[in-house]
């Protein structure tokens, strides 16, 4: 099978916005698909429709302007709403959504509003530092101090702007009335030991909700899995396409 020949897929990252946290998984999907990621604005003034916006042009760019061709989304937290969001206004789009760790909304909405004031008021160097207390809530044993090390080192291109702004942007997100309109097949990876997000209370939720969707818990991970040496995206993904669409997976496995 040829590089054109697989079927597309996109990585939308979380509040980071990097998606430089993708590197693990990046090599073995590309055995099966024509990945891409997409880098969030580091932007103080953007809504969650200008990043539907402008994940549209990514998705145009990875199938070369065939608005016939449909792509998977890859979304882990921030980037999973943004997914969801994604495929309510361009169901026609998509062929598939893998949503890790997500939420259909925010349950503490005061922390939530809380913490950009908190932030803005600290410099952004120090955030390094923070990052260092806040880390059990991000990670479990199944994070070796290499992939630690390997995650510090990447969070230092977040850029403060547009993290801030995707703080601010889920101060008014809540698609629980909306859910039900998906209709793209999804798959909904929770983890166990998630100390940032209901992972497996959300999930829960939406996949009940929505009409062609399945979940899968992942226990012992936290929020963070993509960095962690032992978690494969692709293991979980080609069972669940060849559930959705077996020419599909047979095409992949070419």
């Amino acid at each position: 099978m040829t590089e054109a020949e697989k079927p597309g897929l996109i990585l939308v990252p979380g509040l980071d916005g990097t998606a430089l946290l993708f590197y693990r998984q990046i090599p073995p999907l590309s055995s099966r698909f024509r990945v891409a990621s997409f880098r969030l604005p580091d932007d103080s003034s953007c809504t969650m429709e200008d990043l539907v916006s402008e994940l549209d042009a990514r998705v145009d760019e990875l199938v070369d302007g065939d608005r016939e061709e449909r792509v998977i989304l890859c979304g882990e937290s921030f980037g999973g709403a943004l997914s969801l969001s994604y495929a309510l206004s361009h169901p026609q789009r998509l062929r598939g959504l893998v949503i890790l760790n997500s939420f259909a909304w925010i349950r503490r909405r005061i922390l939530l509003r809380l913490g950009p004031i908190v932030l803005k008021a600290l410099p952004w160097g120090t955030m390094s530092i923070a990052r260092r207390f806040t880390e059990s809530r991000l990670h479990t044993a199944h994070t070796s101090q290499e992939d630690l090390k390997e995650f510090r080192e990447r969070s230092h291109a977040i850029g403060r702007a547009g993290y801030l702004r995707r703080l601010e942007i889920l101060w008014d997100y809540d698609l629980r009335d909306r859910v039900s309109e998906i209709a793209t097949p999804a798959l909904f990876l929770a983890a166990d030991q998630d100390r940032l997000v209901d992972s497996v209370e959300q999930a829960s939720y939406m996949s009940a909700h929505m009409p062609n969707a399945t979940m899968r818990v992942l226990e012992g991970y936290g929020h963070i899995c993509m960095i962690n040496h032992d978690f494969h995206l692709l293991d979980h993904i080609e069972p669940w396409l060849r559930s959705i669409s077996p020419v599909l997976a047979q095409v992949t496995d070419e």
